[in-house]
């Protein structure tokens, strides 16, 4: 995968665009992450990725950006099918840091605390995935 494709992949889309892909998010990403999370090394980052998309104090831009990444995380079909054990993620992991990379400094503390709180709880939708 190219720059250029990262690049189409991070489009922090329209409003309607950001409201789809929140939709998707919040249905899939519990589920998603536990597949993923003994492949994925920053697992806490990408859940406060979560949180930080979901806070209506983010700006527009940083919200759509980790929306669209946080999708295409969630995506059943990407660019490396995520069953190929470890080396399904890689282009997850690619996608999501390159994301991290562009929002520098969007995700706070309190995002953390909470990314913290639901991974020590494991939520009840991570459960029933």
């Amino acid at each position: 995968m190219d720059d250029i494709k990262y690049g189409e992949i991070l489009m922090p889309g329209d409003e309607e665009t950001q409201k789809e892909q929140e939709t998707s998010v919040r249905r899939k990403f519990w589920p998603t992450l536990r597949k993923a999370a003994r492949h994925i090394p920053f697992s806490r980052d990408v859940v406060a990725a979560f949180y930080c998309a979901l806070d209506p104090q983010t700006p527009t831009r940083v919200r759509g950006i980790l929306l669209a990444a946080l999708g295409y995380f969630v995506m059943p079909v990407d660019i490396i099918p995520d069953f190929f054990a470890v080396i399904g993620f890689s282009d997850d992991v690619a996608v999501l840091t390159l994301a991290f990379s562009m929002i520098r400094g969007h995700i706070r503390q309190e995002h953390y605390d909470a990314a913290d709180r639901a991974l020590e709880n494991e939520p009840q939708s991570m459960k029933t995935a």
